[in-house]
């Protein structure tokens, strides 16, 4: 059975860095960018972070500019906000596609293991999701991820156990991950 650990990305210099690095570790991976609606999270995540990184739990943060242009910074650009701006600590790497045919492996594993279920309920999530819609076209079937800071939690072990879409509370992500820790 295949689980994260299968995957090589690439940080944020374009080396590789096999996932298998994290065996052990609870996981959240996040697909990010600089210039969302949603970028705030970055200050949640943070301390999530500090809160739990000493129990084994890592933060995978990577940004893409699929979503409305909302990342159109190289790698170096959008490390230099995200600490500068909101402190972050936890590992970022290369700016990559999460949709279409130029996908990263991993995310098109993820959204597999976890396909969307929606946004919720209340009318900021439908229009997100008419929005998301209209921007996703062009991915067809390959449209993994609807939006940015789309979140994965991963087990110890590997696999993909929770989904949540840029609109879940952050403190219920946060129950979730201190849950599985």
């Amino acid at each position: 059975m295949k689980t994260v650990y299968d995957f090589t990305v690439k940080d944020r210099e374009g080396q590789d860095v096999s996932l298998a690095d994290y065996k052990g570790k609870v996981l959240l991976i996040v697909n990010t960018a600089t210039g969302c609606g949603f970028t705030p999270h970055y200050e949640p995540l943070e301390a999530m972070y500090k809160e739990f990184r000493d129990q084994g739990f890592e933060i995978l943060d990577f940004p893409s500019n699929q979503f409305a242009n909302q990342a159109p910074e190289d790698d170096e650009g959008i490390h230099q906000f995200c600490t500068l701006k909101f402190g972050t600590e936890f590992p970022q790497f290369k700016k990559i596609d999460v949709n279409g045919e130029t996908a990263d492996p991993l995310f098109a594993y993820l959204a597999t293991e976890k396909p969307f279920q929606g946004f919720g309920k209340g009318l900021k999530n439908a229009a997100l999701n008419k929005f998301a819609d209209m921007n996703n076209k062009k991915f067809g079937d390959k449209a993994y991820i609807k939006w940015n800071f789309t979140k994965f939690l991963v087990d110890r072990e590997g696999h993909v156990i929770s989904r949540f879409e840029p609109t879940m509370d952050m403190e219920k992500v946060r129950e979730a991950v201190q849950a599985a820790l």
